[in-house]
């Protein structure tokens, strides 16, 4: 089979997360795996791609000047054009439910080019989260290749007409990602205080014994009130456990931000000094803080899945998830912005031994750490346009063996 040109298309955080290993597996059986870095959080990317090891072969400089996301896909569409045609990939690579990938995606169709969506098949069957929701649809009715995390994604994407021999499930690469992230920074030399921010160096020093909590929160849902209603929360919480601490990197949207700080700033002082409020930490900083901590309190849904890969219990600030695997096997609640139900359910975790054991998994529900090695299995083998068109097979392909090394 002649060698073809892979094209893997990212721009935020996430995706570059997930893509990583990917991109290293590609690399590192021979193949030609291109990067596009399509700019949206242009602030915090360079140290990944410095961390992953992974150089863009073109970067695209996002001239934002409205935070619309009109404006953004628009200028998605003409830039990640341009680079199709200078590139000239035979296979475009996505990943997950942002701007960037349902364009990719788009573009791709475009071009003629075959489209991998990598993480495909999630859904909450509501409107939110917003835009992700229509984004992983309208990628699923683009795409060649389906590779799903799980039974239910794969699921999904067949109760929506998508062919059983496109599905793969294959697990979810931020497994592959976070496990070897881990790895990495237990080893001896690493250094914590090279990795993050000096207020969080500080703080995990001063407090090294006291019990820990991650929160983030940054959903557009979540703007507003609903961020409050958290800071609230987690607020009353250090007031009924002095041996607890808090780190949250908050996002640098002004509308995360200055919600977040209005409402700590109502605590008293000594409550305030058990809270770290820090910029967004960098990927080895946040797996480590992961590792380190109690439970997670997110919406974010990348930290439901590193959480599940640690086997850290997670209570989920929102509505509805799309991965709803993780809270069916026991390892995150739904909690939503209820100020009274978050505290409800941390004081369970905090307090009863017995139901924070239940929340600990033994194993995620979102692969084994292999995913990538799957995926790039796929890809580089020899399938028929014929069966990826007619769908002949019965039922979606699993993949749950093997490993691979970034």
């Amino acid at each position: 089979m002649q060698n073809k040109i892979y094209l893997a298309c990212v721009g935020t955080r996430p995706e570059i997360i997930k893509m990583a290993p990917v991109y290293h597996e590609m690399r590192s059986r021979g193949h030609t795996m291109l990067l596009v870095h399509t700019g949206q959080h242009e602030s915090i990317t360079d140290g990944l791609y410095a961390f992953f090891d992974m150089l863009p072969d073109i970067t695209i400089y996002l001239k934002r000047q409205s935070s619309s996301l009109t404006h953004l896909t628009c200028a998605l569409l003409e830039s990640i054009d341009s680079a199709v045609e200078q590139l000239k990939p035979d296979v475009i690579l996505v990943q997950g439910d942002t701007t960037s990938a349902f364009v990719g995606a788009l573009i791709g169709c475009y071009h003629h080019k075959q489209v991998a969506h990598i993480e495909a098949g999630l859904r909450t069957h509501e409107s939110e989260p917003f835009p992700e929701e229509k984004n992983r649809e309208m990628i699923g009715r683009l795409s060649d290749w389906h590779f799903s995390p799980t039974e239910q994604a794969v699921m999904n994407l067949q109760n929506e007409g998508i062919c059983s021999s496109r599905i793969f499930e294959v697990g979810n690469t931020v497994i592959d990602a976070a496990i070897w992230t881990n790895q990495r920074i237990s080893a001896e030399n690493f250094d914590f205080s090279l990795a993050a921010p000096p207020e969080l160096v500080l703080f995990i020093a001063h407090y090294s014994v006291r019990r820990l909590i991650l929160v983030t929160a940054h959903r557009r849902e979540n703007w507003g009130q609903p961020i409050r209603d958290i800071a609230i929360a987690v607020g009353r919480l250090l007031l009924r456990h002095e041996d607890v601490v808090v780190v949250w990197p908050v996002h640098p949207n002004p509308a995360v931000r200055v919600s977040v700080e209005d409402e700590i700033r109502q605590l008293p002082t000594s409550v305030q000094e058990r809270i770290c409020l820090t910029e967004p930490l960098g990927y080895q900083a946040l797996i480590a803080i992961l590792v380190r901590c109690e439970f997670a309190l997110t919406d974010s849904g990348g930290i439901q899945e590193e959480a599940s890969a640690f086997g850290k219990p997670v209570l989920i600030t929102r509505k509805s998830t799309e991965r709803q695997e993780l809270v069916d096997a026991g390892g995150a609640l739904l909690v939503g912005t209820d100020t009274d139900l978050i505290l409800d359910k941390a004081e369970l975790l905090l307090s009863d031994p017995l139901f924070y054991r239940q929340m600990q998994l033994n194993e995620s529900p979102f692969g084994d750490g292999h995913s990538a090695r799957h995926i790039v299995d796929v890809l580089t083998q020899e399938i028929s346009s014929v069966a990826l068109l007619a769908g002949h097979l019965p039922s979606a392909n699993v993949y749950s063996e093997g490993g691979i090394s970034l």
